[in-house]
């Protein structure tokens, strides 16, 4: 979020969970709009978890495409230690873990890396 001192703590922490349900939900347009009005792309909620996070993982491979193209930081990873891709990984959400290859992602970065989640599901295809 901007620094903008006529939000007070709470009210800034409500914008950025709505922002959040919206990335899981995949409402790109809706989310846009509150990327347009100056929550920042990279945002993080209480866990570490940012809004490519969460769309990455709920398979909103459309959000997932808008985030990237505002600049959103494919590598972030949360609270404990898990990447965008590693969680699309695991919730085989094949889509989103192309976007997220394309998009340069760390495929080493996290616990588990998005190596060893691949391995584990018979999926290192979708990394090369």
């Amino acid at each position: 979020m901007t620094n903008d001192s006529s939000l007070t703590e709470d009210q800034t922490a409500k914008v950025i969970a709505l922002a959040m349900d919206l990335a899981r939900e995949g409402k790109s347009a809706e989310l846009a709009d509150f990327l347009d009005h100056g929550i920042s792309v990279d945002v993080q909620d209480a866990e570490g978890n940012t809004l490519l996070m969460l769309a990455a993982y709920k398979g909103q491979a459309d959000a997932v495409s808008m985030l990237i193209s505002r600049g959103a930081n494919v590598d972030i990873r949360n609270a404990r230690d898990q990447s965008p891709i590693a969680g699309a990984l695991f919730k085989g959400e094949d889509a989103v873990v192309a976007l997220l290859v394309a998009a340069g992602a760390d495929l080493d970065a996290g616990t588990p890396s998005a190596r060893a989640s691949a391995a584990m599901f018979g999926r290192e295809h979708l990394l090369s």
